[in-house]
């Protein structure tokens, strides 16, 4: 809809826009079937135009505007401050990850081999684990065992078993096979004293199988090879 300026206005040299002091002309429009606001600027020489109307888009547009004018910035969304938070767990380098790892796994490797020698309980084998396999730790590292120079004892007899002599070598088989029988009857002695210690400490009840075999594995290996490392002097029998 169009209007045409007031003659009496342009007769006063005064422009259409001031004379029609910016009208506003209320219109009911019969395709929408709404009311609409529709502004009227006066042009000077060419008369009145219809202003479009203000659309969501242009809205959200001058929200943004304003927002950013205050801030310096828009308002993040909760995905961008979930995506800005978020750190990788392991480096994106694959070479450096791997290298880390590999470093923290010999750490770990050889905290857990000087907690074994110490005797520690949480890095123990399940075998050792137990206060009645360190009391029998402790008994056997506190006596001289025959089976401890059992190795030294097979080292002379392979050196005199290259000796081009029978009787050399004849004496060391048998001085051999002699010491392993010793070594055995020592180890079976070794494990009643055990047993009735054990039993008289914890009761009898209570004592776990396969411990003569235990002591015994331990007397025959050498002080210096035994894991775990022996935390007891000799003749510091346990009470």
């Amino acid at each position: 809809m169009r209007t045409k300026p007031d003659s009496s206005a342009i007769a006063a040299g005064k422009p259409a826009e001031t004379a029609a002091a910016r009208g506003v002309l209320w219109f009911w429009e019969e395709s929408d079937a709404e009311l609409m606001q529709v502004i009227l600027i006066g042009h000077r020489q060419q008369g009145w135009t219809v202003a479009k109307p203000a659309t969501p888009d242009d809205s959200t547009d001058d929200s943004a505007e304003s927002a950013a004018a205050g801030k310096g910035r828009p308002t993040p969304t909760r995905k961008e401050r979930e995506a800005a938070n978020l750190r990788p767990l392991v480096n994106n380098d694959r070479r450096a990850a791997s290298k880390e790892s590999r470093a923290k796994m010999a750490i770990a490797r050889d905290r857990a081999r000087i907690g074994m020698a110490a005797g520690e309980e949480k890095y123990l084998p399940i075998r050792d684990k137990g206060a009645q396999r360190r009391y029998i730790r402790d008994f056997v590292d506190a006596r001289f065992s025959i089976g401890e120079v059992l190795i030294p004892v097979m080292f002379i007899v392979i050196i005199l078993t290259v000796v081009n002599n029978e009787y050399a070598q004849l004496l060391g088989i048998a001085g051999l096979w002699l010491f392993f029988l010793i070594a055995v009857i020592d180890s079976v002695i070794l494990g009643m004293r055990l047993n009735r210690k054990l039993a008289a400490k914890f009761g009898s009840e209570k004592v776990q199988s396969g411990n003569r075999w235990y002591a015994a594995m331990r007397a025959m290996q050498l002080r210096l090879m035994r894991l775990p490392k022996p935390q007891v002097k000799r003749g510091q029998y346990p009470s």
